[in-house]
């Protein structure tokens, strides 16, 4: 009987095994998109400095939510402020921070995504990491950007089980390399063209001759639309999109995306809110469309360490690149942040939460079908 067991055992472990080697991004099944080379990782890790952390929240039948931080630089945030732009490209969401980052054209925080009645945990957290770093024991203000996407069809998220706790773990987390991707952290619950969404990353490194610079992305997908994956009618193929309730019985998939660019390319926040919008057209090359009830926010920085803001300096002193240096960072952004989206859809996995609903992950085989057979 025992042996029988280990069988079982063995086999359900092989079958773990095989699922988290068939686990893959669109580039690593074979189907790179764009014309740049992206970073080591393909991921917002790529540009110096930036790490990610995630808290991941699974409890109970109900509890499918969690916390990701996105921190630009190593050193102490409130003092070197950051560079920062933030464009909306559907306002129906709660971005805290947005219009002191407009006024000012920086961020001074870890960046915080999570879901949308966790908020206010966000904003405690954010502003108890702040107070907590050497240094800042006078701070009297704290500017917390915290973003969102409301994760309550698979989510309890009326339970607000996000803690400022899970906040400052989050960022404490935080780490250089490779990034979890697809169920984890803010992404945990989140649903995209009504697959399974989540956490998503990319980058690209351009050439030593159009400037050298990285440009990294790291999203939360939670929207709708009508889903195309490097130009094939994915979610036109199988008859799931946006609408489709007008002509055929389903339902429709709205949400919300944030969209998080850090680029080691030395821009102002005036350039930064270009680079945001282009976000945007990523969003668009996969099929999303910003639709009413989207909250689709972009946050653009840039870390080049000689424009970091010394908080305490009577004057600032850059070197910025060019307006008409700007066209190949723009192309990047909306590579990696496309490839980002659909990283998001391809690493994850699908999910039973809240009074049973479930919600599956996408066919990929049936989309690199389409890929190969285009």
């Amino acid at each position: 009987m025992k042996r029988y067991v280990l069988i079982a055992v063995l086999t359900v472990l092989g079958a773990v095994s095989l699922a988290a080697q068939t686990h893959k991004t669109l580039r690593e099944w074979g189907f790179p998109t764009g014309i740049f080379n992206t970073g080591t990782y393909n991921a917002i890790t790529d540009v110096p400095g930036v790490t990610v952390g995630h808290v991941t929240l699974v409890e109970g039948d109900s509890v499918r939510t969690g916390v990701t931080a996105i921190v630009p630089h190593q050193g102490n945030i409130f003092a070197q402020k950051v560079p920062a732009a933030i464009y909306v490209g559907n306002g129906f969401g709660k971005l805290a921070g947005v219009t002191q980052v407009r006024e000012l054209g920086n961020i001074e925080t870890p960046i915080i995504l999570t879901n949308t009645l966790s908020v206010a945990a966000g904003i405690e957290g954010v502003i108890r990491y702040t107070l907590m770093q050497p240094g800042n024991e006078d701070v009297r203000s704290v500017n917390a950007v915290v973003g969102e996407t409301n994760d309550g069809r698979l989510n309890d998220i009326g339970g607000m089980h996000v803690t400022p706790q899970m906040v400052i773990e989050a960022i404490n987390k935080a780490h250089s390399g490779p990034v979890e991707q697809g169920n984890v952290g803010a992404g945990t619950g989140t649903i995209c063209f009504g697959f399974k969404g989540g956490i998503g990353t990319a980058s690209r490194v351009l050439p030593e001759s159009l400037g050298g610079y990285t440009v990294g992305v790291l999203v939360q997908t939670n929207y709708g639309g009508i889903l195309e994956i490097d130009g094939v009618q994915v979610g036109q193929r199988l008859h799931k999109h946006d609408f489709i309730n007008h002509v055929k019985k389903s339902e429709n998939t709205d949400g919300s995306c944030m969209m998080v660019v850090i680029t080691d390319a030395p821009l102002d926040s005036r350039n930064l809110e270009r680079v945001a919008k282009r976000a945007m057209m990523g969003m668009a090359k996969t099929g999303g469309i910003a639709s009413n009830g989207s909250g689709d926010y972009v946050i653009a920085l840039s870390v080049a360490p000689g424009n970091l803001i010394d908080s305490r300096a009577k004057t600032v002193t850059t070197t910025l690149l060019a307006n008409s240096e700007m066209s190949p960072i723009f192309a990047a952004t909306i590579e990696a942040t496309a490839e980002a989206l659909w990283n998001s859809l391809f690493m994850a996995e699908p999910m039973t939460g809240r009074n049973g609903y479930h919600v599956d992950a996408l066919p990929v085989e049936q989309v690199l079908d389409m890929l190969r057979n285009r």
